[in-house]
């Protein structure tokens, strides 16, 4: 079972990864029309909606990765407190209540949503249109891996229930620990003071 519920993240993950790319398209983009409409005096119509897509599909396929690395935001003040059956009960009423027939509605609204645009061949509204309808297979798609992604996450919830201890995670990458950064390579604040005063010393020399 642990394996299956691995797999799943793997390829929450991989989505997730993937499409993390629109954040370097968008940075490329975004400077190259800055360059363009300030330098060349060459403004293009069509950028504002290509980066509104991007980052629209950015933002929605990213959920389900954050989901498996339990990244999603939540009211810590009493839930970080609770033992972990707890928290596994809370977490399973709420996928059942509220998360299980919202991520079905968005997939079943998304899917006929990019449907109806593919058949008029939608474009945006823009001087320089753009084919939408793509893009609005985002959304079906981003709710399809946060369904499966939430079924894993139901299934931990379970898990825990039965075990009392939360499933293992596979490893992912961190925010950097500044501490634990200073232990890995033995320096202390007071060397890092001892070298800012070099350093204060060193400036007013010049």
């Amino acid at each position: 079972m642990q394996s299956i519920l691995w797999k799943v993240d793997r390829l929450s993950t991989f989505i997730g990864k993937l499409f993390a790319w629109c954040a370097l398209l968008l940075t490329l983009l975004i400077s190259w029309e800055v360059f363009s409409r300030y330098a060349l005096n060459n403004p293009h119509a069509w950028v504002l909606d290509a980066q509104i897509m991007l980052y629209g599909t950015l933002f929605m396929t990213a959920g389900a990765y954050t989901l498996s690395k339990n990244g999603h935001v939540r009211g810590d003040v009493l839930y970080g407190f609770f033992q972990p059956r707890t928290q596994a009960t809370v977490d399973l009423v709420l996928y059942i209540v509220f998360f299980l027939p919202g991520i079905i509605a968005l997939t079943w609204a998304g899917w006929i949503y990019a449907g109806e645009s593919l058949a008029i061949r939608e474009q945006t509204f823009s001087a320089d249109p753009l084919p939408l309808y793509p893009f609005k297979y985002v959304i079906p798609l981003a709710g399809i891996t946060l369904l499966l992604q939430g079924v894993v996450e139901i299934v931990r919830c379970v898990q825990c229930i039965q075990t009392g201890a939360w499933p293992a995670r596979e490893d992912d990458v961190q925010e950097v620990d500044v501490e634990k950064l200073k232990e890995m390579v033995h320096v202390k604040d007071e060397d890092i003071a001892a070298l800012d005063a070099v350093v204060i010393a060193q400036e007013k020399n010049k």
